[in-house]
Parts: C-alpha cells; structure tokens; sequence
C-alpha cells in the first residue's frame, strides 16, 4: 500500500525518523504499532530513543535532513523538543499520543490510537503553526500560563500521571477549582499594560483543545501571527461553572469573569512568585515573558484539519 497524502501538490511520504521517549506512558506497544503502521504504508521507518531531557531536540536537529518526515512519540515536552530542533526549514513533524496529556495531539485532532495517528498523518495534511517563545529561549506550541493550570501540573506526581493519565490532571485540576486562588497580574501586550485580578492567565496559541471539546475564546488561531491573553477570574463557585460552561458550548458573550488581550510580545508578572507551564510542562515561574514566531512550525495534521481551528 503506497502512502498517500491529501494536500494538492504534496509528495508522498517515502521515510520517517520516529523519535521515542522511552519513558513515555504507553511504552513498548506503542513503538511496535507505530513500526507496523509505517511498514503498511511503505514508510521507510528508523526509530531512534531519546536518553535524557534535551536528547530528542538534539537527534531531530542532527538527523532531520535525511528524512521526508519526523515523528516523536511520548509526550507533549517530546513533542515540542522536536518541532523547536526543526524550525523553521525542517522536514514537518508528526505528533504520536504516547504522554498522560498529549495536549497538542488532541489539540490537532490527531487519533489517540497510534497505529490510526500514523495512518492519519502519513495521509493527512501540512499545516504552518505560529510558536510562541519564552525570554530563555524555551518554545511552546498550546500556551504558556500560570494559575490554576500550572498548580494542577506542580502538584501532579509522575506515579499519579502514569497509572491514571490524562484524569490526573482533572482531579488535581478539580481541587485547585475548589480553592480558586486568586492573584493580581500585571499584563503588557505590545507595550500597553493592564493589571486585574486573576485565577488563571494563559497566553494560548491554540484556541481549540481536547479535540475540540474545549473552545478558549473567539478567534484564536494558531496561524494568525499574535498570541491571545486569557484571564479567567472567577470569584464565586457559580462563576466557575458559567465560566466551563461557555469554554464548552463557545459562548464568548461579555462576561465579568472573562477577559482576552492579543498581541505579539507579552508580559505577565504576579504579586507573588508563582508556578509557569508551557505546554503541560513546568517551566520555572513568574514572570513571563514571550514573543510570537509566525509560522515558525510545519506540523503532519489530519486532512482538512488546517480549515478547523
């Protein structure tokens, strides 16, 4: 069976180098269904494991020229170690669920079965995705934020995330939802500074997550050139539930609870010094401060895909 891919002018996939965490949470099964469903598709197919943190940037940046394709398989920080290493001229990059949250995967509706995200992404499309970029040099694909979000990470252990995968993250999320601890932030966007209370900021460049179960705000694209601003701040447990409510069911009416920004270099300091995530990952902690790189990733998406977000 020759692979076949559904963008006009797109040349088959004829190789791929598939990068593996081997300390994913879906382990050895996932590498042998993703080795089977390369073979199908006559996909010449290397696999090659990271090591250590760092390790798999390092492999697709040294190894990207020799092939039409990468693949990681783990998590979203493998994920992404692999799309930074290549941008911007590298061979586009196909995403594989083998994490707890595999954030951007869903956010790309990519199938949660790998033998199925292979088929998909070896048949699917390209897309050029904007990245944002923190003052280390640290990229992120989804969002970078601290709140409710980045505490639910903190206080998430690895024995937790393997045995219950994704629902971790719900409960630790659920808890945090309860207290809601509230900070001032201080936001500039492109010079102009605000300051509000806040339970979460996010700085997102996806809009759409959890294949599109979850819909942050309106208009937010990930191929647009800005980063969008989020600030959820809900005071009463009622104002939570508005809150997931209209996430849920895309109602973005004026709301006192919500508020969006959007630009191209922010900032977000905090009164007291708190947790950042990017992408799912901790990443140190207030403040923040990020760029857009417009269309600085080629990313492997499901066919018309690219028409969805």
């Amino acid at each position: 069976m020759s692979s076949q891919r559904g963008g006009p002018g797109l040349a088959p996939l004829q190789s791929a180098l598939l990068i593996v965490n081997p300390a994913s949470r879906r382990g050895d099964v996932s590498i042998r269904k993703a080795a089977r469903a390369f073979a199908k598709l006559d996909v010449a197919c290397d696999i090659v494991f990271s090591e250590r943190p760092g390790h798999a940037g390092a492999i697709a940046a040294a190894r990207a020229k020799d092939y039409d394709s990468i693949f990681a398989l783990g998590g979203d920080g493998t994920a992404i170690e692999v799309i930074a290493a290549t941008t911007p001229s590298g061979p586009p990059v196909g995403i594989l669920p083998g994490g707890t949250g595999n954030l951007l995967a869903r956010a790309l509706a990519i199938p949660m079965n790998v033998s199925r995200a292979v088929k998909t992404l070896v048949g699917g499309d390209e897309a050029r995705v904007d990245l944002g970029r923190l003052a280390d040099g640290t990229r992120f694909a989804i969002g970078v934020g601290v709140g409710i979000d980045a505490s639910m990470i903190a206080s998430t252990s690895r024995v937790w995330k393997r045995r219950a995968g994704v629902l971790a993250y719900v409960v630790s999320g659920a808890m945090h939802a309860l207290k809601r601890p509230r900070f001032v932030a201080e936001i500039e966007v492109d010079g102009v500074v605000t300051r509000r209370q806040a339970a979460v900021v996010l700085v997102a460049n996806f809009g759409v997550l959890l294949n599109g179960l979850i819909t942050l705000g309106s208009g937010i694209r990930y191929d647009d050139g800005v980063l969008d601003v989020c600030v959820f701040d809900p005071v009463r447990f009622t104002d939570a539930i508005r809150i997931s409510r209209k996430l849920l069911f895309r109602d973005f009416s004026a709301d006192p609870a919500m508020s969006y920004l959007r630009g191209r270099h922010i900032s977000v300091s905090t009164d007291a010094r708190l947790p950042v995530q990017a992408d799912g990952e901790l990443v140190g902690f207030t403040p923040i401060i990020a760029t857009v790189e417009p269309l600085a990733a080629r990313l492997l998406v499901p066919h018309c895909q690219i028409n969805r977000h």
